[in-house]
């Protein structure tokens, strides 16, 4: 028999939204607060994989989705001057999944409308500076959660030496909605097309002087152009056209020692933030999301809780850890870099299937079929 549950969820981001949507359309009433004045997102893009677009579509977005997002047909690797290293067609590979480019902003809007018809209570400005007194408290508030906090007590996280430069510019849409990521000694740029005439760009640079975390700090756009002069390909042009800019360090979380206590419960980034070199944090918290929605359906709440840490941890910090590794690969220098490209040349002519299927385990996931 269905257990009614008034859950209070921290956080309107990705992670917060649709747990609220997923747990509205089991019947568990919800109320979102949001320390910001409104729903706005600082220009950035996402790649969604299938794993993230079953939840999605299971519930019920898939329309609302497809209109503001672009399908992405590969991830095209590229060395610093441009040149190809490999191209990953995962449309070949996979003909009938859903791999979708949108900008953050767009997704956010989406869930909130979804959200709010469901019967959603979604309150804005409403900054939490102690947890609230509910039944069940959803700590998606992100980095510097205060639900973590109250669970696991202070952390240090660790400075990585890299920081990332996001920004969207103005794009012709000419080219082929794929990802592409230019690999350079202590560097790496990734773009991709988004809907409405954008381009996405994230660019990484390892460097010592940094170390703010977060995505609202602005930057000279003239700081990212000199960072990556040496790009060739398309870059230089794309770098061109950046009129503003936003950095930030990236740092390395733990994934959460505790995620749940029977009453407060960590999901998304509030748990096992990630680096940005898997595209899987947003799809991470998406999964998350709908397995803490079905684990509360049929438990009680203690051993639903349980039950979501346990089968969450294992996989997210499998993918954690690959994030971590493509840091490594991406920044490859000197004979490293050399060996490294020729052999993915290589694999990618004679075995491209067996290159495509290292991560079969994150993409062809199913969340919507792991608990009904």
């Amino acid at each position: 028999m269905q257990q009614e549950y008034q859950a209070v969820i921290i956080g309107a981001g990705i992670a917060g939204l649709t747990t609220a949507l997923a747990l509205a359309r089991r019947g568990i009433r919800t109320r979102v607060l949001e320390r910001a004045p409104e729903l706005s997102e600082i220009g950035a893009g996402l790649q969604l994989s299938p794993n993230a677009v079953r939840v999605l579509d299971a519930l019920g977005l898939a329309a609302a989705l497809d209109a503001v997002s672009l399908p992405s047909r590969a991830v095209h690797l590229r060395d610093a001057s441009g040149a190809t290293v490999l191209r990953l067609d995962m449309q070949r590979h996979r003909p009938d999944a859903r791999y979708r480019l949108i900008h953050r902003a767009r997704l956010i809007e989406i869930l909130a409308a979804a959200a709010r018809d469901a019967g959603v209570e979604i309150q804005l400005d409403q900054p939490v500076e102690a947890l609230p007194d509910a039944p069940l408290i959803i700590g998606a508030d992100g980095l510097h959660s205060r639900t973590r906090q109250h669970l696991n007590g202070r952390e240090v996280p660790f400075f990585t030496g890299q920081t990332a430069w996001r920004a969207v510019i103005a794009d012709d849409a000419s080219d082929a909605p794929e990802a592409q990521v230019f690999m350079g000694p202590g560097r790496h740029l990734v773009s991709y097309p988004l809907a409405s005439g954008l381009r996405n760009l994230v660019a990484v640079q390892e460097r010592r002087d940094w170390q703010d975390e977060g995505w609202s700090h602005r930057d000279d756009p003239e700081n990212l152009r000199h960072a990556f002069a040496a790009f060739g390909g398309p870059v230089p042009d794309w770098l061109a056209r950046v009129q503003q800019t936003h950095i930030w360090g990236l740092f390395r979380h733990e994934v959460a020692r505790i995620w749940q206590d029977g009453t407060h419960v960590l999901i998304g980034d509030a748990a096992h933030s990630t680096l940005p070199f898997m595209a899987q944090g947003a799809c991470m918290a998406i999964e998350d999301a709908w397995l803490l929605a079905a684990c509360l359906t049929d438990a009680d709440q203690p051993a639903a809780l349980a039950r979501f840490e346990a089968l969450r941890k294992p996989r997210v910090t499998q993918i954690v850890a690959a994030a971590n590794a493509n840091a490594r690969n991406y920044h490859l220098t000197g004979a490293k870099r050399l060996a490294a490209h020729t052999a993915l040349r290589l694999a990618g002519r004679i075995v491209p299937r067996r290159v495509l299927s290292r991560f079969d385990w994150i993409y062809d996931y199913d969340p919507a079929t792991e608990i009904r």
